[in-house]
């Protein structure tokens, strides 16, 4: 059974896609749903760096805000009652997710894919791949 939905989302056209999934299986059978994003620079490491620039950091907060923002609305307008969301902190974004997911007692992961092929895979890496690489809850891949 399927009681709570963690959404991971990152801004791209996939993770608009992984949103319009997530709401409606959520929809569907009835269960909680939440939105996550993972951030991997906080306050306290922007700071300590020489590149510390507090209006670009801002900015990056304004766009996950938004992205939040607009995941929760698309949630609220396909009549999710229980939908919340969350911005997590972790250098391994893959590993935030899946450690957010166990603790926080989710049952079933949606997260978007670009579809890079194989090669572009090994240029690039992809958050998807690495989170299937470790013991997860099950993960449903748009």
């Amino acid at each position: 059974m399927m009681d709570r939905i963690l959404c991971a989302i990152d801004g791209s056209k996939a993770a608009v896609r992984a949103v319009d999934f997530a709401v409606a299986l959520a929809a569907k059978i009835g269960c909680d749903l939440r939105f996550v994003t993972v951030t991997t620079v906080t306050p306290t490491t922007a700071a300590d760096s020489p590149f510390w620039d507090t209006r670009l950091f801002d900015a990056g907060e304004a766009l996950i805000a938004k992205e939040l923002s607009d995941a929760m609305t698309a949630a609220q307008k396909g009549g999710i009652a229980n939908v919340t969301s969350a911005t997590i902190a972790g250098r391994d974004i893959a590993e935030a997710i899946l450690g957010y997911a166990t603790e926080q007692g989710f049952d079933h992961i949606v997260m978007g894919s670009t579809g890079h092929t194989a090669f572009g895979r090994l240029l690039t890496g992809s958050v998807v791949d690495d989170v299937l690489r470790h013991p997860h809850p099950p993960v449903t891949i748009i």
